[in-house]
């Protein structure tokens, strides 16, 4: 790949308030409040850690429904005099009480989904307060209470309703319960676009937090306010859950991508596998000789995602518990038999897992069944990057929108349901089981080229997440497209079945040929994701942010 030529695509003086560039700093995410307090903290000689840490409270309070205190999420952490890549894992946990079975009913079906996610069961011990604390404390520059008090001032200004928030009241305001539903419709009636909403629990909850530091969110007043919240909802969480949390520093999941080297979070990470794997797949398919709104193109990125999914269901799941076959997977041998697969002719109706344990012979299967359970969820993902050249990125979630749509009394914040990540029935590899992690699809990515970041990006949408990090990627990588037009060129998205979502834009004759391949497209176009994507022009020392349209967020230099 020539990096010259992708970067002279890059439309430098497009107005778009989606794109910007700089050479002191650059923050991206889905609101314009949180990218403009991350661009703010870098001007003002914060570094990447310190500016992530910001937004991710600046987010709590202008994007509560997607993210918050009470989320779960995964750090990625590039420190430029190291050149070194650590993931903090601020992933949510199974509480220690928690029953294999308790999202089964008396008649041992699984409970529906709504009904198991929105009970204190559906709340796993949130870890993103953690991870940030070990973050700041590890490679930040900024006190706790520093990176807090642009979230403070933003939380005492309010904020306006946008569409977003109208368009999840709207979709999804059943899932709220009384606490909730008295700060996001007032009088009985929803907040609407344009209205300025102060939440006045939460900025109290913000104070608290800078005054008394991480400690009162796991083992102060906070905790004590969470277990008690859970616990009126039938939940098992208690303060020994919260007491014992603590955020994981590991090292990342590397593989290379043609010319290029790319960087994800391990297990219980399955997005960052997922996409290595989809990747290694791709390149050997050469996806770039087809026009990038051929059938050819979408018929590869639907039997790639099939195809990954089928084993990211059979094996994936928390190392702690299993094995997971991750260098089996992704083994040249391994991967050549699963390319046998596409034939260009139909929707292949054999797509099964596979067998890697034989390219991973250290490692044991667990004799488990796959999860067959794939639920959609909403997150956020932001990124900052500072003169310094240190990138800092992070993809967290209250899994659903509105979480569980428990909001803690007093204190102004949901809980997530990140309990659902797991497969709710028995003997599954990723089924229920104390102290365990879910598998979560996030995908905070770092792609290098000759030991240099050129770009960080990551998306939220649940299982749709890697699907949006993928196409992006080779849009970018394999179609050297500007970066907001391979943010905004449409994506599909499937599982192991025929159903295909599509965003608007791909050609109808397209949809045509693959149905008669024997896939099916919703009946409606719908965006998925919100990528958000820095590039980096290593020579010139400037940085390309873009923002994806499906939400309000735009790029911010730290000019």
């Amino acid at each position: 790949m020539k990096i010259q030529d992708l970067l002279n695509k890059q439309k430098l003086h497009d107005p778009h308030p989606q794109r910007a560039c700089s050479q002191q700093g650059m923050a991206v995410s889905a609101t314009k409040e949180a990218s403009a307090i991350g661009a703010k903290v870098l001007k003002s000689g914060g570094n990447a850690m310190d500016a992530l840490a910001a937004m991710q409270f600046g987010l709590a309070v202008s994007e509560p429904f997607n993210t918050g205190l009470g989320s779960s999420g995964f750090i990625l952490y590039y420190d430029a005099k190291t050149k070194e890549t650590k993931v903090i894992q601020g992933h949510s946990q199974a509480p220690r009480h928690i029953q294999k079975d308790c999202f089964i009913d008396e008649n041992e079906n699984v409970i529906p989904f709504f009904e198991r996610s929105t009970p204190g069961t559906a709340v796993a011990i949130p870890g993103i307060l953690k991870a940030f604390h070990k973050g700041l404390e590890l490679f930040g520059t900024l006190s706790w209470g520093e990176v807090i008090e642009p979230a403070v001032q933003l939380s005492k200004k309010g904020v306006e309703v946008n569409e977003m928030w109208q368009t999840g009241l709207t979709r999804f305001g059943n899932r709220l319960g009384e606490e909730a539903k008295s700060f996001f419709f007032p009088d009985g009636v929803p907040l609407t676009k344009g209205e300025i909403v102060v939440n006045h629990d939460l900025t109290a909850a913000l104070e608290l937090l800078q005054q008394k530091g991480v400690d009162v969110f796991y083992r102060g007043e906070i905790a004590e306010a969470i277990v008690e919240a859970t616990k009126k909802l039938n939940g098992c969480l208690t303060a020994e859950d919260l007491e014992h949390y603590e955020a994981q520093v590991k090292t990342p999941l590397q593989a290379s991508y043609k010319d290029v080297d790319i960087i994800v979070p391990r297990p219980p990470n399955g997005g960052g596998f997922a996409l290595l794997y989809m990747l290694k797949l791709v390149e050997q398919l050469d996806i770039s000789r087809y026009d990038v709104r051929s059938w050819e193109k979408y018929y590869l990125i639907a039997e790639t995602l099939r195809i990954m999914t089928a084993d990211k269901l059979a094996f994936m799941g928390d190392p702690a518990f299993y094995d997971i076959p991750v260098d089996g997977l992704l083994h040249p041998e391994y991967l050549q038999k699963r390319l046998k697969l596409y034939n260009f002719k139909h929707r292949n109706d054999k797509v099964a897992p596979g067998n890697p344990w034989v390219y991973d012979e250290a490692k044991k299967p667990s004799g488990l069944n796959a999860q067959p359970f794939e639920i959609g969820s909403e997150t956020t993902h932001f990124i900052a990057a500072d003169r310094e050249g240190n990138i800092a990125a992070c993809t967290s979630s209250l899994e659903h929108f509105f979480g569980s749509g428990i909001m803690v009394p007093g204190y102004g914040f949901l809980l997530n349901n990140d309990m659902t990540d797991f497969d709710p029935s028995l003997g599954g590899i990723n089924s229920v089981e104390p102290n365990k992690f879910p598998v979560s699809m996030k995908t905070p990515t770092l792609v290098m080229k000759d030991g240099l970041p050129l770009l960080a990006i990551g998306s939220p949408g649940g299982p749709t997440i890697v699907a949006s990090v993928l196409q992006t990627l080779i849009h970018v990588l394999d179609y050297q497209m500007d970066l907001k037009d391979a943010i905004e060129e449409p994506r599909i998205y499937n599982g192991t079945g025929p159903l295909i979502w599509w965003e608007e834009g791909i050609p109808d004759e397209a949809q045509a040929t693959l149905e008669k391949m024997n896939y099916q497209f919703d009946e409606i176009a719908l965006s998925m994701g919100n990528v958000q994507a820095i590039l980096f022009d290593q020579e010139q020392k400037i940085m390309y942010g873009a923002s994806d349209s499906s939400r309000p967020g735009v790029p911010a230099g730290a000019e």
